[in-house]
């Protein structure tokens, strides 16, 4: 995918855990003049099926990954080190570094904060995101490889793992196999 033209990824569910909240997954993608990466999740099924959290004031909140959350993981050229994101449908989000594969993690309280908006439809929950790249001191021109991914929690409490990728035989987001979305 070129760095400036949008484009529509599809997300898997992993093997272990299967699909039966979802029908589909999709992920529109862009990286507007190479400074802002933007994020549309829109997750194809019944949303009363999905634990959604409440809108929430925008700010940095741990552990969102525990329920209904999509995620970025971004990496610039061929470092090991990498950035994670994650996005709830309440707007809250979390960021942290990492120096290497879930080595070194560090909360990151991005400036600006990566701005997050949901909307739920009867046979759609999108969530939107942006990232400030420049505020991360990434280069417009940097090659970056992305993972996208996401933890679906269904209102029985049972859990979905999506991504483009599963490399591994248990969900792990941080494989750097996952990021094989190269922008």
């Amino acid at each position: 995918m070129s760095g400036d033209t949008p484009g529509l990824v599809a997300l898997l569910p992993h093997p272990c855990t299967g699909s039966h909240v979802l029908r589909a997954f999709g992920v529109r993608v862009s990286r507007d003049g190479g400074s802002v990466l933007r994020l549309a999740f829109d997750l194809a099924g019944d949303p009363a099926a999905l634990a959604i959290s409440s809108l929430a004031a925008p700010v940095f909140r741990d552990e969102l990954w525990r329920h209904t959350c999509c995620e970025a993981f971004i990496a610039v050229d061929e470092s090991v080190a990498y950035t994670e994101f994650n996005f709830s449908p309440s707007g809250e989000w979390a960021a942290y570094r990492f120096d290497a594969p879930r080595q070194g993690m560090r909360p990151l309280h991005a400036q600006p904060s990566p701005q997050v908006a949901c909307e739920v439809s009867p046979e759609c929950l999108r969530l939107r995101a942006s990232i400030d790249l420049a505020a991360l001191g990434i280069s417009p021109q940097a090659r970056l490889r992305v993972g996208l991914s996401a933890v679906v929690e269904s209102t029985s409490g049972t859990h979905e793992y999506w991504a483009l990728a599963h490399p591994a035989e248990r969900p792990d987001f941080h494989h750097p196999q996952s990021f094989s979305l190269t922008l």
